[in-house]
């Protein structure tokens, strides 16, 4: 009887076997044809963890315009602000890793697990680099009645007055407020840090006479720089800066090793497949490279640079480890 049952049985499911296995196959067939689909062959995200504005707009629109004439697809911009760009970070890290998700990393995202023992990613073990976009400075500037007019003049009254010269920054953990902090580390000096709410109140406090000297983003500041309302001691970088060819870096006029990068660089998460990361830092690196590019960049203080996925990775670890020792040794908050 049980034979007969099961006899039984299979003749009366064989129909709908029959039909699961057509539709498994046709499924799998898809899928199959799916995945030979070449790269890309739907929109690509590029989340901005800050408000639409400013250098991140003019960047991300600049290198998705190329990457869309390139590749075929349409780049979606995605602003997500938050707890000082930790809310798109995340979002990016925990995003499928199929070359469909991107995250526009900046100088932040190499500061930000200085100030946070407990980040919801590992900036090194969920991203993968892709390729380095633009970079920026700041330049020191002071009150023209600062009786200085060179940065080995700065430290000399620096030490002369300890705590007594007050500098603007957008708040600790900002590149401004870092910038100072850097400075003091590396020169022994020690200054007073006034807080701001942004660059450009910074700025016009010192123009104002409020305060001796800020760490600026180089472009709000080259209007008051030849107008005789600024005077401009140095600038970040390790080389100078085309706009200000005249001005030293900070390195060269007394402070070896000085650098402050403000980098803009394309990241991806981990485990995304190594050609489509090759694919995309191809693209990017010939946008970053076109003529237009190095206008519009150049319209908000920035200069485009290129690097090879492996470098930017050395770089950004070199970075988290830099900054992690000055922010230990200083022991400046986050704002």
């Amino acid at each position: 009887m049980t034979i007969t049952k099961k006899s039984r049985d299979t003749r009366l499911e064989s129909p709908f076997l029959a039909a699961l296995l057509v539709c498994c196959a046709s499924v799998v067939a898809s899928a199959g044809l799916a995945t030979a689909q070449p790269y890309p062959f739907r929109p690509i995200r590029v989340i901005v963890p800050y408000p639409p504005g400013g250098p991140n707009e003019v960047i991300t629109r600049t290198i998705g315009e190329h990457i869309t004439k390139a590749l075929g697809q349409p780049i979606v911009v995605d602003n997500r602000p938050g707890a000082a760009s930790i809310v798109g970070t995340e979002l990016a890290a925990r995003a499928a890793p199929d070359g469909y998700t991107l995250l526009m990393g900046t100088f932040a995202f190499a500061v930000t697990p200085s100030f946070h023992e407990k980040l919801p990613y590992d900036p090194l073990r969920d991203f993968a680099a892709v390729a380095m976009v633009a970079s920026g400075l700041l330049a020191l500037v002071v009150h023209p009645d600062l009786p200085v007019r060179s940065v080995k003049e700065l430290i000399a009254l620096a030490r002369a007055k300890p705590g007594e010269l007050n500098y603007g920054s957008s708040g600790g953990g900002s590149a401004s407020n870092l910038g100072a902090v850097l400075f003091q580390s590396l020169t022994g000096v020690r200054m007073t840090g006034i807080s701001y709410k942004g660059a450009a109140p910074s700025l016009s406090a010192v123009v104002g006479g409020e305060i001796q000297l800020t760490f600026n983003s180089i472009l709000p500041a080259i209007p008051h720089i030849r107008s005789g309302r600024l005077r401009v001691l140095g600038v970040s970088s390790l080389q100078r800066a085309a706009v200000l060819p005249d001005v030293p870096t900070i390195a060269e006029a007394g402070v070896p090793g000085y650098e402050l990068n403000s980098w803009y660089g394309v990241l991806t998460p981990a485990r995304t497949p190594k050609p489509i990361v090759t694919k995309l830092n191809d693209v990017i690196t010939t946008a970053v490279r076109a003529a237009d590019t190095r206008e519009r960049f150049g319209a908000v203080g920035l200069e485009p640079a290129t690097m090879t996925p492996a470098e930017l990775a050395s770089y950004i670890a070199a970075e988290i480890e830099k900054w992690s020792k000055v922010v230990r040794q200083s022991g400046v908050r986050h704002d």
